[in-house]
């Protein structure tokens, strides 16, 4: 299954007149900039104007970005450094069915500066593409050639890393 990068203004709320807080608009102007990355507008059961957009590259989930009500995006992150980001800002925490293990919430308007908010977006598109199976990492960097491709270290029998 190929994936096409998103575009800019994919995954926006289409009713007129909803506008989105100026952190949560530059944050989902990145998401859909990342490389195969494709947004997904999602609604409350009960509800038809979408609430949340699910950002996936490769159809691997790495971000939920909240585009009504809290400005908030859930982001995937390194179990240690979800930790120590928990005891260092009172805007991350955790808002969500998925593990606290390895997803964080990060409150857009709290003490989080938007340098590290950007900063932990590229960390979780990195810790998803890393694992990634060669084909998809293949397939990601045809279409964006301009990036390195992801590598693995891979053991050879002589227990040497290639």
């Amino acid at each position: 299954m190929t994936q096409r990068p998103a575009t800019s203004g994919r995954g926006r709320p289409a009713t007129p007149g909803s506008a989105l807080g100026k952190r949560t608009a530059a944050l989902m102007r990145k998401l859909d900039a990342m490389p195969g990355a494709t947004a997904h507008p999602m609604s409350n059961p009960s509800g038809s104007v979408p609430s949340f957009v699910i950002y996936k590259v490769m159809d691997k989930m790495f971000a939920i970005l909240s585009i009504r009500g809290i400005e908030n995006v859930i982001l995937k992150c390194d179990p240690d450094r979800a930790d120590v980001l928990r005891g260092q800002y009172v805007g991350i925490g955790h808002r969500s069915h998925l593990d606290p293990r390895y997803w964080i919430s990060v409150t857009l308007d709290a003490d989080v500066p938007a340098a590290e908010v950007r900063r932990l977006v590229d960390h979780s598109y990195a810790l998803v593409s890393s694992k990634l199976t060669r084909k998809q990492q293949a397939e990601l960097s045809a279409i964006s050639p301009a990036r390195a491709p992801l590598r693995r270290s891979v053991r050879a029998p002589s227990g040497r890393t290639r």
